[in-house]
Order: C-alpha cells, then structure tokens, then sequence
C-alpha cells in the first residue's frame, strides 16, 4: 500500500426526516443561494421542505442545472450571486447540481476567468461554502471535492478537484429518491458501480481493507441495486444505495491503492459528443476497456470473478471472460445498454477522442499507464 493523506471534512446527515437540521449548519444572517436542476423536486416535495426547513432565512433560488451540468449555465447563477452578494449555497438535487454548485462556489470569488478552473485547474484562494441536500444517488459528489462540467461551446466535459469545494454537509434521506424514474435509479447504480471499479480493478497494492471494502460495495449494488427498481419505497434498499454511492467516492476505498479512470475519461467524451447519460457511457466502456485491459488487470480481474461473482470454476482466461461478461449482464440487466449501436451513436469518433487525449498530454493513460492510442482505438471499437 502506498503513502497516502486522507480527510474528509463533510458532515452526513443520513436517514428519514432529518433535513430541519440543516438550520443548525448554515450561518443564521447568510444570504443564500438554493441552486435547482429542471423541477423534479417541486413534484416530489423536497423543494417543499426544504422552503419550510429554511423559514427566517434569507435566500434566493437558481433553476435549470443540467444533468452534465453546462458551464454557460453555471456562469448565469454565478453572476447573479456576485450580484446578489450570496454568501452560502445549498445544492438541492443529485450529482449534477452538487457538481455545478461546487463551481459556482469557487466561481463566484474568483479572479479571473472560471473556465480556469476546470481546464487548467486553476487554484481558487477562497470559496462560497455550501451544502447538499441529496435526491439522487449515483455520484458521490455529496461526500468528495470532484466535479465535472460540460462546456457546450466547445464540445468539451472535464473534471476537476479542490480540496476547498467540500461541501460542508450533506442531507442524505433515502425518501428523497422515492420519485425517481427507474433509469434514473439504474444510472445510479452504474455509476456507483464503475466508481469502484476504477479504484480496485487495477493491479495488487497489497491493501486488503480497501480491496474488501470495495468488494462489499460492489457485492451490495448487486443485491440490493434491483431491489430498489422492483420496488420504488423499499427504504431499506433505497438507503443501502443512496450509501454505497457515497462510499464509492468519498476518497476511503481509494486510499494507498493505483487507480484507473480511463473509462470514465474516454466515457466523458462520448458524453461530450452524443450527449449520452454519464453512467450509460460507463456501462458502454467498462466491459470494452476490461477485456482490451485483461492482461494488465488479470489479478485482479479473478479476484474479482471470485469475490464478487462467486465465479470459481475455470482457469484465469475463463474466469476473467466470465467476469467480464457478468459485469456487462448486470448493467443490462438494469436496462442500460452496453454497445453504442443500441443508443444510436453510430458515429466513428475514436480518432477524435485520441487526439483529444494527445493534445492534452492524458496518453498513455490507465492505472498501469499503458492505455496507448490504438488500445483506446480498440476500445472504442469493440464499444459499438
């Protein structure tokens, strides 16, 4: 295991009826900022409670987040903060809203252009704290420092990190996800699912709690993944999900071990391009990426076959190709897609997705840093 730094400073207020407490976490004379995706909580409610929670309070509201949350929007709900004076936010919505409102946060001091900040990891000297309260799980935003932006204008979705845009606490109500339409909550999964697996299907690192930790979130999103599609208000499940996805990446099951992110690299930019669902790009990639990478991976690959899947029959080759295939029959059997044919984009991008990576000195990338330009090439391919 290798040297690592780990702190997390979030404060989680996690299960049924705890969101009045947030008046206890935000300054008393704030003038705040509530950001908003299209209108999902005005029908569930939660906007309701949420209004109720912050009775007293001076606020006003931004509306019309994205999912893969737009720059050009981003900037709107900036400019009116800094006109406003905004001294706190409070994220209310899944991912995407707490990824966006971590930008407006350090946009809002900001000198200088906030593209900066995402494309050049431009280091911001001060914040707008804020909060989130969570009405989707899936990205694990409400508990790390990460963000990813989409600029219209450009074609482009990069992410970004600081340790300054932690959110200060995050409401997280299992009822919140009640509402949610089924691919909404399979996307979720997904998500979750490969934010492991970037952290684990590596290479060894002699590092056993992460590896059993990551396991039992995995092994947990099999479980319990289906339950809460089958049955919308099952809390048990919801809350069993809404948790792993915060474990996948809050920075514990990362600590000391390699770590891969190719597919969501080479997933970002299909997002960028076709303007696909973020975890159904995922589910594109990953079993693409696993078989081209099955050499490098193979450790870990049969480990995984075997604790995750209970594969245990078969030499390497064959216990790798089964997990690799029960991987792929998870994802559909949640009803994502794994081939990008099914979704339309037909398109043959790969050349421009490697020149993208070349130009911004990402190659060769991978946990092994092997993951050249014809490997990505294939990947792409075998993806259609």
């Amino acid at each position: 295991m290798d040297n690592f730094n780990f702190q997390n400073p979030v404060k989680i207020i996690f299960g049924r009826d705890r969101l009045p407490s947030i008046t206890a976490e935000i300054p008393k004379h704030s003038k705040l900022m509530i950001t908003c995706g299209g209108g999902s909580i005005r029908k569930n409610g939660v906007y309701d409670q949420v209004i109720n929670a912050l009775t007293g309070f001076n606020h006003i509201e931004f509306w019309g987040i994205e999912p893969n949350p737009l720059f050009e929007t981003l900037i709107k709900a900036v400019d009116i903060a800094r006109a406003e004076k905004v001294d706190f936010l409070l994220a209310v919505g899944g991912g995407s809203v707490a990824d966006g409102t971590k930008l407006i946060s350090a946009a809002i001091p900001f000198d200088g252009d906030p593209w900066e900040i995402v494309k050049r990891r431009a280091k911001p000297t001060k914040v707008v704290p804020f909060g989130c309260v969570l009405t989707l799980p899936a990205t694990g935003s409400e508990m790390n420092c990460g963000a990813v932006i989409t600029r219209r204008d450009t074609r482009e979705k990069l992410s970004f990190q600081n340790p300054m845009v932690f959110p200060r606490f995050s409401v997280l109500d299992p009822t919140f996800t009640y509402s949610l339409p089924a691919v909404q909550v399979a996307n979720g999964i997904v998500d979750a699912f490969v934010h492991v697996t970037e952290q684990y299907l590596t290479f060894p690192a002699q590092a056993p709690i992460q590896d059993r930790f990551s396991e039992g979130i995995l092994c947990t999103l099999i479980e319990e993944g289906p339950k809460t599609i089958a049955n919308t208000t099952d809390y048990d499940s919801r809350a069993n999900l809404m948790w792993a996805a915060t474990m996948a990446l809050n920075g514990l099951i990362g600590c000391g071990v390699p770590q891969d992110w190719a597919t969501h690299m080479i997933g970002h930019e299909l997002t960028a391009f076709f303007g696909l669902d973020h975890a159904q790009t995922l589910a594109v990639v990953l079993p693409s990426l696993l078989w081209v990478q099955r050499d490098s991976k193979r450790w870990k690959l049969v480990q995984y076959a075997k604790r995750v899947w209970n594969i245990n029959d078969g030499g390497e080759a064959e216990l790798i190709e089964s997990a690799i295939g029960k991987t792929r029959s998870f994802f559909e059997s949640l009803g994502l897609s794994t081939h990008l044919s099914d979704l339309g984009a037909t398109e043959d991008i790969s050349d421009l997705i490697v020149s993208r990576f070349q130009s911004r000195n990402m190659l060769p990338m991978g946990d092994s840093k092997d993951l050249c330009a014809d490997k990505i090439r294939e990947i792409l391919r075998l993806t259609r």
